[in-house]
């Protein structure tokens, strides 16, 4: 036997041998950041919080379904992934875990029996989570949480992502020390700061959205130290915006603006849609005043261009009314509306379906008709969330500060793909807007 081919079949067996250990080998599981008394138990209510702010119950909730009984279907661009029941029902649910094999499907995406999750479950932020908060939302699971028997279906994903060994090397080559640390020094500095970070990166795993994707689906950055943090990025065909760089619609919100819309899912500027509905929903909503602050004192500190000055409104600004704003309103698509002359498809059609609510001008009402100037989701790479919202219509949802639930129609009955097409073409490039066009089959895509 040759030398070469010798060498070659060792190769071979010690192949054979590592995949054989990356599939049976038990894997190492996180233990405990911080050392907490053996007999340690939450506050009254820090359990419920701290699942709110990890906002447990956007996934883990059915649509109609009981409180995080599962059964909602999750898609990703490996196929549909089925969100577990984690009531403490002990057939359905998790009410046989124990605290460390719960600890360990959060922070190592780790099942009982050695089973890997997959990152669908942000386990790549939720390495961040305080061991008291781990341990705050197990007790509320197991003791305040109602048990459901609710068995859901199984997620079957095709070769060769239904082999879930192969999930093993994605953690190794993405997740990193356990534990938060709030960077850049800046960030540390602060105790608020540091909250907001801790908020942001870890249970309200906005990086899972709000930052690209890297060639192997792992996050392009979980902490502001990473240029891509928080720079947009997509999930479900939508695109989640920018919420960083000089061409963040953020860059243009008052501290006041960006607080409304995270408790409220509503601004002067904009209002939630898709998965953000969820969030602020199900999360952002119940955040204290000191943590709502601490999350928008973060975001504007990790801004990549300094904050602008506001000019404070005039006396008259505040005085006026809406038909003193629509009087006073010019620019080539808003005089162009009010002569109501020479329309192309898209403007006559927004004028039939759209101006009663969004006004000649585009800015809506305040807090109740989102502005469509620099709208994120109307400006967005991917046309995607527009025509969805334009087809299927989308609902505030109702919150604390904002308790009315004000829903737009839908318009898929209404308006053929053609007539959708020129309308989203029209929004995508008035009152300065600057998005490419849409064409027909992009809706028929998102319709079906």
């Amino acid at each position: 036997m040759s030398k070469l081919l010798r060498i070659l079949i060792g190769l071979v067996v010690l192949g054979v041998v590592a995949l054989l250990a990356i599939i049976f080998v038990p894997p190492q599981l996180t233990k405990p950041v911080q050392a907490l008394p053996a007999d340690w138990k939450p506050a009254p209510g820090q359990g419920e919080y701290a699942a709110r702010m990890a906002d447990c119950a956007a996934c883990h909730t059915a649509p109609g379904g009981k409180l995080l009984a599962g059964g909602r279907a999750i898609e990703s661009p490996m196929g549909t992934i089925w969100a577990s029941n984690i009531t403490p029902d002990k057939q359905d649910g998790i009410g046989n875990w124990t605290l460390d094999q719960f600890r360990a499907a959060l922070v190592d995406g780790v099942g009982p029996g050695g089973v890997h999750l997959y990152p669908a479950m942000p386990y790549e932020n939720y390495r961040k989570l305080s061991e008291q908060d781990i341990r705050a939302i197990y007790s509320y699971l197991m003791t305040e949480v109602p048990a459901v028997a609710n068995k859901v279906p199984e997620t079957k994903l095709s070769f060769p992502f239904n082999q879930r060994w192969g999930i093993r090397l994605w953690n190794w080559a993405v997740l990193g020390k356990p534990g938060f640390e709030p960077k850049p020094e800046k960030i540390a500095a602060s105790a608020q700061l540091a909250r907001g970070a801790y908020l942001v990166e870890g249970p309200g795993h906005c990086a899972a959205c709000h930052s690209p994707r890297t060639v192997i689906m792992s996050e392009d950055g979980t902490d502001p130290t990473s240029p891509a943090f928080l720079t947009g990025g997509t999930i479900g065909g939508w695109s989640a915006p920018d919420l960083r760089t000089a061409h963040s619609a953020l860059q243009d919100w008052s501290d006041a603006d960006l607080k409304a819309y995270l408790i409220s899912g509503r601004n002067s500027h904009t209002a939630v849609a898709g998965e953000m509905t969820l969030v602020v929903g199900d999360s952002l909503q119940y955040m204290t005043d000191d943590d709502a602050n601490a999350m928008v004192a973060f975001l504007c500190a990790i801004s990549d261009v300094p904050p602008k000055a506001l000019p404070a409104p005039t006396a008259a600004m505040l005085r006026g009314s809406l038909g003193d704003r629509l009087a006073a309103a010019t620019g080539t698509t808003t005089d162009k509306l009010k002569s109501a002359k020479g329309l192309s498809d898209g403007e006559r059609l927004y004028l039939d379906n759209c101006n009663a609510c969004h006004m000649v001008d585009g800015r809506g009402a305040d807090g109740v008709f989102p502005s469509l100037v620099g709208n994120s989701i109307v400006t967005a790479p991917q046309s995607t969330g527009l025509i969805d919202v334009i087809l299927h219509g989308a609902e505030m949802p109702s919150t604390a500060t904002r308790p009315e639930k004000l829903r737009m129609p839908a318009f898929a009955s209404r308006l053929f793909d053609a007539d959708v097409a020129a309308l989203t073409t029209f929004l995508r490039s008035a009152w300065g807007n600057s998005a490419p066009a849409v064409k027909p089959d992009a809706v028929a895509a998102q319709r079906h």
